[in-house]
């Protein structure tokens, strides 16, 4: 994920791509197995698109968004309930009974999360931050995307300066485990 335009923009676009995943899994019947591996892709993309929101985007509206602190914090609150979710599901197969329980929450928080991102978060940024500072926090968020961890960690600092210490280590160890292991690849 890289997109290039200004934050919103990007962000919109990883949206997208994490609902084209879930439509994938939506389609497949439960149990097939690659039902786990778009949900191991959108737990991939979900957490790198979370880490990065986490560095730029929340700090960004905390700065220009008339009332930005409680929002972010509201923001914070569902990467949490999204991550221990995602958590939860790294341990299951497509064929356990708990996997789609967890993958219908799953989605569930995260239609809800975006939804409320794109009709109140974003419009709100757009208009109370400069066109040149949204476009440099899209590449900050691209830059943020390609060495954030790829697995859920729920426990880590979710707020700066702390969260952007530790994610390139964690992205490392994250990416070499799933090099290692295959996952989120299909065959």
């Amino acid at each position: 994920m890289g997109h290039g335009g200004n934050v919103i923009d990007e962000l919109v676009t990883d949206h997208r791509e994490v609902e084209n995943l879930f439509g994938k899994i939506e389609a497949l019947p439960s149990g097939d197995r690659k039902r786990k591996i778009y949900a191991d892709q959108a737990t991939m993309e979900l957490v790198r698109h979370s880490v990065a929101e986490e560095a730029y985007l929340y700090p960004a509206v905390r700065e220009h968004v008339e009332g930005g602190g409680p929002l972010a914090d509201k923001e914070l609150e569902d990467h949490a309930k999204a991550e221990q979710i995602m958590k939860d599901l790294e341990s299951c197969e497509a064929d356990d009974p708990e996997f789609d329980r967890l993958m219908t929450s799953l989605m569930g928080e995260i239609r809800m999360h975006i939804r409320d991102e794109e009709q109140n978060l974003f419009p709100r940024l757009r208009a109370a931050c400069p066109a040149d500072a949204l476009n440099e926090l899209g590449d900050k968020v691209r830059q943020a995307k390609k060495i954030a961890p790829t697995r859920p960690h729920p426990s880590a600092p979710d707020k700066p300066p702390a969260n952007k210490m530790l994610a390139p280590g964690a992205g490392l160890v994250d990416r070499v485990r799933d090099a290692v292991s295959g996952r989120g690849k299909m065959g």
